[in-house]
């Protein structure tokens, strides 16, 4: 009796291995049975632009963000001074011409050193500068008669107070700025306070954060 041979179809091959594929990757196979979806969404249904950041405060009012730049690290040396009180605002001006390309922000001034300091006050009275230098030294005396009130002495009597003065006045100061011009009030302006006896150079590093014109 004659043998019959059974065989599978092409298209049952094709059917089988499917499955089989499918069972052992199913992931390979998600992206493009998608993809034909994904086409059709895209074009009928474009995303849309992505909407810039508004920031929003009581009541109800909006506003863009402000785009910051920043100007950092410039350095310069103030003028040669011993001790006292110095008005320096037009110093500053004249080193960051700057400013006045800034719309608002602020300035920051640091002095790089422990025996001086950077203050804001009068700008108009020079007795009032020559008074705060003399209140700082009834403060802060100097152990000129030997007396043993201070540890650090190797560099003169008046080292150590100017130390103590620096840290209770401060090495650095903060400024806004608005449309191009710091805004102090009428009668403050920026002090260099030196407090060693003989001539010093300064180092002071400017920083301005804010929006330009």
């Amino acid at each position: 009796m004659p043998q019959q041979h059974t065989s599978i179809s092409p298209l049952a091959t094709f059917l089988i291995a499917t499955f089989f594929l499918l069972s052992l990757f199913p992931g390979t196979f998600i992206p493009i049975l998608w993809a034909p979806y994904n086409s059709l969404a895209a074009y009928y249904f474009p995303a849309a632009a992505p909407r810039s950041t508004v920031l929003c405060s009581s009541p109800n009012i909006c506003t863009a963000p402000l785009t910051m730049s920043w100007y950092v690290s410039k350095q310069f040396t103030l003028p040669s001074r011993s001790r006292g009180s110095y008005l320096i605002t037009d110093t500053i001006l004249k080193e960051l011409p700057e400013i006045k390309n800034y719309k608002t922000g602020l300035l920051h001034l640091f002095i790089q050193h422990t025996s001086c300091a950077l203050s804001l006050n009068e700008n108009w009275d020079e007795d009032v500068r020559a008074d705060m230098s003399t209140a700082l030294d009834r403060i802060v005396p100097e152990d000129k008669k030997g007396q043993g009130l201070y540890l650090h002495d190797a560099e003169g009597s008046d080292d150590m107070p100017a130390h103590v003065k620096s840290a209770l006045v401060g090495a650095s100061v903060t400024i806004p700025i608005t449309n191009g011009r710091l805004n102090t009030g009428t009668w403050q302006g920026i002090w260099y306070l030196e407090f060693r006896d003989m001539k010093h150079s300064r180092k002071i590093v400017a920083t301005i954060q804010g929006e330009k014109n």
